[in-house]
């Protein structure tokens, strides 16, 4: 049987909340929204803001005690017994550019520990959920990584951080190496939630990117771990509650991607 939101409380009221930021998200994708900028090319609209404020809201109708970590203003610097992660907005860019593929990203910790997922992508109504133990689910299908042995088999995806100094440099020192192992191919969509996904579900080998915060990453973590991968930093450790590197694999290969990505790890 496939993962319905119904299944769990806390899936449930993350799929009630990532529906109710989309339709925010979808009115400001066709009516235009006012960009502001947190750093050079780090945007952030009215639509994230008001996005963040609706799944909020519903998190804490249902549950009130639950600590929140979310991009633009809800702040926990502790992991809390109950923790939701939260992205309203993730691939601002493609958004305020009129591209199609940005998600919404909510996660629900206990005690550290990823226990649901939701990303959902509003313009193209593609539902992704994952639980503990349940398995990894789009669109009602059940998910796996890919069966690649070699990196000569596959393609691999990769973010770059707003950064455009030695993270860029060491990004693309890595990519060249990757490269040189004959993979199919390099994709960058921009969107970390979106990508995760799409390691879980097995169009990547693997992805990875040298700086992402929690609510980057806290979707799509678990969906690539429940889809039968491995996701730690881009070091080969365990991924901490902060700022990081991320490395996400089918997990045959990423010993392989370890000796390139690590390799090159911006200091």
């Amino acid at each position: 049987m496939s993962l319905q939101p119904a299944d769990l409380p806390e899936l449930e009221v993350a799929w009630q909340a990532a529906q109710a930021a989309g339709e925010i998200l979808m009115h400001y994708y066709h009516n235009g929204v006012d960009v502001r900028e947190k750093a050079t090319s780090d945007l952030v609209s009215d639509a994230d803001v008001e996005a963040e404020h609706a799944i909020v809201e519903r998190i804490h109708q249902r549950f009130p005690g639950h600590a929140i970590l979310a991009e633009e203003g809800h702040s926990q610097t502790e992991v809390a017994e109950h923790l939701w992660v939260i992205d309203p907005l993730d691939g601002t860019t493609n958004f305020l550019h009129g591209i199609p593929h940005f998600a919404v990203s909510i996660a629900y910790y206990h005690n550290g520990v990823p226990q649901v997922a939701v990303v959902w992508n509003p313009a193209r109504e593609d539902q992704f959920l994952a639980a503990a133990g349940r398995g990894a689910w789009r669109n009602g299908v059940q998910q796996h990584v890919a069966e690649s042995t070699h990196l000569n088999q596959c393609l691999i995806g990769v973010g770059f951080y707003y950064d455009r100094g030695r993270s860029m440099e060491a990004t693309l020192a890595a990519i060249a190496d990757i490269f040189r192992q004959q993979v199919h191919g390099i994709r960058r969509f921009g969107t970390a939630a979106l990508d995760l996904c799409h390691v879980g579900c097995g169009y990547y080998g693997a992805f990875f990117e040298y700086q992402l915060a929690p609510w980057d990453f806290g979707g799509g973590r678990l969906f690539v771990e429940e889809a039968g991968g491995k996701v730690t930093t881009a070091r080969g450790t365990e991924l901490p509650f902060h700022k990081d590197s991320l490395l996400a694999s089918n997990g045959v290969l990423h010993q392989a991607m370890l000796d390139i990505v690590g390799h090159h790890h911006p200091e």
